[in-house]
């Protein structure tokens, strides 16, 4: 099937049971991870970002060969860059230099400009906190302010959590065949939990949601931030509320360390071929912690949230 623009392969993404790695541990149960880094921007983000692009165009808050800002750890940027270059908005992605490099590269080849911000004194390249967070959506309100831009805002637009609950929660539903008992998710904006555990939760009121946090960063379970510094980059930035999660169901909070989020998605490529980045190894670290306790011999849901290519430069490969 041709495709009118590259817009249209966004969604509908494949899922990949990972009986391999369940057996191999000698788990009862199934993971279900949805491959969200084919998306043509290699990462969910896709989603969100025509989510929120084609509702401001509906509502008049975009008009046509208006700027559009956003802050990004590089997959909301990459997906933002791609929707606009079809639409004809020039874009300003504002990101962290704590962010691995080859993302600022991508989003330029797409035709993005890019804004690096320095990280606060005392942060680790690779490890952005909020803090960092913080300086960069400063930035982001300078330049929307000086060039009449329209802030995309993944964090506090209903588009970014729509997207999901009209997209990602029925496919993974299907894709399961009904059969899906729990999803889990780590949390970034909020929208892929939130709009998706709706939609799960849409058609089964017993499915249960985790909400996945870094050691020592995981405030939304009310945890006090320790440890505002870590890998998993896109998340985790020690804020205590999203917008996104705004009446989206928690039947329970995880902490995953780095560490095993690395050392899963390394072993996610070596035993099940699938070459996702840090934070798809947290959701997949989660699912078998979740297996070997209360999920015992249940059905999983992850989302494989973006592509290891774009961790090449970090410690992510060895």
């Amino acid at each position: 099937m041709a495709l009118t623009s590259i817009l249209g392969a966004i969604g509908n993404t494949p899922a990949v049971w990972l009986d391999r790695m369940v057996a191999a541990r000698g788990l009862e149960g199934r993971i279900l991870a949805k491959l969200e880094y084919l998306n043509p921007g290699f990462s969910k983000k896709d989603r969100a970002a025509m989510g929120i692009i084609e509702a401001a165009e509906a509502s008049g808050a975009l008009v046509p060969g208006q700027v559009v800002v956003e802050l990004t750890s590089g997959n909301m940027g990459t997906g933002l860059a791609i929707v606009c270059a079809i639409k004809g908005y020039p874009f300003v992605a504002v990101m962290s230099r704590g962010n691995s490099p080859e993302r600022a590269r991508m989003m330029a080849a797409l035709g993005a400009e890019v804004v690096l911000v320095d990280q606060a004194p005392g942060s680790v390249p690779g490890e952005v906190s909020g803090i960092d967070l913080a300086q960069v959506e400063t930035e982001a309100q300078r330049i929307t302010q000086a060039r009449g831009a329209f802030r995309a805002d993944q964090f506090g637009h209903p588009g970014n959590a729509a997207a999901h609950e009209d997209g990602t929660g029925p496919e993974l539903w299907a894709d399961s065949d009904g059969t899906l008992t729990a999803f889990a998710d780590f949390a970034g904006s909020g929208g892929t939990y939130g709009g998706t555990i709706r939609a799960l939760k849409a058609r089964n009121p017993d499915l249960r949601g985790y909400l996945l946090e870094p050691e020592g960063a995981a405030v939304l379970a009310g945890q006090t931030l320790r440890q505002p510094g870590h890998p998993i980059q896109g998340g985790g930035y020690g804020m205590e509320r999203l917008v996104q999660l705004s009446g989206a169901p928690v039947d329970g909070y995880l902490a995953i360390s780095g560490e095993a989020a690395r050392d899963t998605a390394r072993v996610l490529a070596r035993e099940e071929g699938i070459f996702g980045g840090f934070s798809g190894g947290a959701n997949v670290a989660a699912a078998l912690e979740l297996l070997a306790g209360p999920e015992k011999g249940g059905v999983i849901g992850v989302i494989i949230c973006d592509s290891g290519l774009k961790y090449l430069s970090t410690d992510l490969w060895p």
